[in-house]
């Protein structure tokens, strides 16, 4: 190990953000860096029974590692990205992406639905023909509510929160017809059901499926530390859609969705902003060099802005 300080890590206490703490932890013992986890709750994991969009979700799964940071309880934090404000508090920088993870939302059926309840909801997900019938979806994401009802709006929406554990059980006992997940956080954590469906037509939250790690800014030890793991197509990526997610409004409980995707090295992009009902739409796709890459949320932004957006971001500031 190299000589100096054993860096703290700190996490959430859930299950999958002990994964992905674990997962900083082997990458800076293969670097040559020894450290420990330091778990601190936060007001996200406290409160599982408001919906996220109703108790200001921005921050609201960081703001208590970010203290712990600032107070020098830690060293590093480790975040879903996702969750993570695009604006990071005064004396906090990113030290490090990760390599992402799927990106995607997948639905879980209910375990106990019958064959025929399965296929038809399967059916109906995958090539979505005009079925009348209302099916009962939970999640506590006001982006996959709105995408979902855009999509299937006769459909009703139940208020999911919780751990990955903690819903699945809650699946389970429910009448739900299903239920929206990341596949990042159950593929981590071996959980993915073998009849689970990736919704290909739901554009992912920003930076959905990567990891984050931050340091302090005035931490040069940890920084250069991190920066030995520090996946670059992956910061390029959530950096442009996490531009995107700014130049609209700026937080992470809104209906706003991107993905930015490196492909021979071209930057793919798609976006999109719903209203919180899924009725009014507005989207955006970009084909970029890299090179020519750097501002290309910030772009992407401004056309949804110019080109409709705007109403249906008076209407989202309205549902608040």
């Amino acid at each position: 190990m190299i000589m100096g300080r054993i860096i703290r890590i700190g996490t959430r206490e859930s299950q999958l953000a002990i994964w992905q703490s674990t997962q900083v932890k082997q990458l800076l013992a293969g670097n040559g860096f020894d450290s420990e986890l330091v778990t601190i709750k936060s007001e996200g994991d406290i409160d599982l029974v408001t919906p996220l969009y109703e108790i200001g979700v921005q921050g609201i799964f960081t703001r208590s590692l970010d203290a712990a940071l600032l107070n020098d309880r830690i060293d590093i934090a480790v975040h879903s990205m996702k969750d993570v404000p695009v604006q990071l508090a005064e004396g906090i920088q990113q030290a490090a992406v990760l390599k992402r993870g799927s990106y995607k939302d997948i639905f879980v059926p209910h375990p106990d639905l019958n064959n025929q309840q399965r296929v038809s909801i399967v059916s109906r997900i995958s090539e979505r023909p005009g079925q009348p019938q209302e099916v009962v979806i939970a999640t506590s994401s006001i982006r996959r509510i709105a995408q979902w009802l855009n999509r299937y709006p006769v459909d009703k929406t139940e208020n999911l929160r919780g751990n990955v554990n903690s819903r699945l059980c809650k699946l389970k006992e429910s009448a739900w017809h299903g239920a929206i997940f990341a596949a990042a956080g159950l593929e981590r954590l071996g959980l993915r059901p073998e009849n689970s469906i990736e919704l290909d037509w739901m554009l992912p939250a920003p930076a959905q499926g990567a990891i984050m790690v931050v340091c302090r800014d005035d931490d040069q030890f940890s920084l250069d530390a991190c920066k030995n793991f520090d996946d670059t197509d992956t910061a390029l990526c959530t950096k442009i859609e996490r531009d995107f997610l700014k130049g609209l409004l700026g937080g992470c409980s809104t209906p706003i969705s991107a993905l930015a995707q490196i492909k021979k090295d071209k930057v793919h992009f798609n976006g999109n902003m719903l209203s919180p009902d899924g009725k009014e739409k507005t989207e955006t796709s970009f084909l970029v060099d890299r090179a020519q890459a750097a501002e290309l949320g910030k772009t992407a932004a401004e056309k949804i802005l110019d080109e409709g957006g705007k109403a249906v971001a008076e209407k989202i500031r309205h549902a608040k």
